[in-house]
């Protein structure tokens, strides 16, 4: 069994009498990759957003006009007159904070720690600030992804439940949920682990 690490009175109550496989501390929440593609995107997203809000507004706060075409029909708006460009501004407002949402969530997911993880015969076990989630092995899909090296690595498991996603020039896909492990020791060990109870409580009937 692996178990470097003491666990909270909280999460050894919910574990109960149940014997632990591992049990680690993850360092994140989710892979950095993760947060980093969030950060970067929102920052590229805050500065369109921005040339826009600057090319478009600008000139108001200089004192001057901003002549544009709404329905087809000329219109000016003035430092005196803002009334025409109200719901403009709204809606490039309404970008800007988009990309700030963004940036926010990769900085979130940057930061966020994942708290401890548990195996059990039959479960895994997420405790974290006093809450706990517990998913049983059944609702893995046994896609597993490892990351890293022995000292420090990432295990990204798939699950059974997912969603339907649609793109602007294909069909719809279906993308699988993921539980992430990240930031822990002894993943080649885990994943072993975690690959074994999957089999041991697979739902679907061995084919004859």
């Amino acid at each position: 069994m692996i178990e470097s690490i003491q666990l909270p009175q909280g999460l050894l109550e919910a574990i109960g009498s149940e014997n632990k496989d591992f049990a680690v501390k993850a360092g994140r929440a989710q892979p950095a990759k993760v947060a980093v593609f969030l950060l970067v995107f929102g920052t590229f997203w805050l500065i369109f957003s921005s040339i826009f809000f600057i090319a478009f507004l600008g000139p108001l706060f200089q004192g001057r006009e901003v002549e544009f075409t709404t329905n087809g029909v000329p219109t000016v708006a003035s430092p005196d007159n803002l009334g025409p460009v109200i719901v403009p501004a709204l809606v490039i407002g309404l970008f800007l904070i988009v990309g700030i949402a963004i940036m926010a969530a990769g900085l979130y997911n940057l930061f966020k720690r994942g708290g401890y993880v548990v195996s059990t015969p039959t479960r895994l076990i997420n405790y974290n600030k006093g809450n706990y989630r517990s998913i049983d092995w059944e609702q893995f899909s046994g896609d597993i992804e490892v990351n890293g090296n022995e000292k420090k690595g990432t295990i990204t498991l798939g699950m059974r439940t997912g969603r339907m996603v649609s793109s602007k020039n294909s069909s719809e896909r279906y993308v699988p949920d993921t539980f992430y492990i990240a930031g822990i020791p002894y993943v080649y060990e885990i994943e072993q682990i975690c690959r074994k109870r999957i089999k041991e409580n697979d739902p679907t009937p061995p084919v004859k």
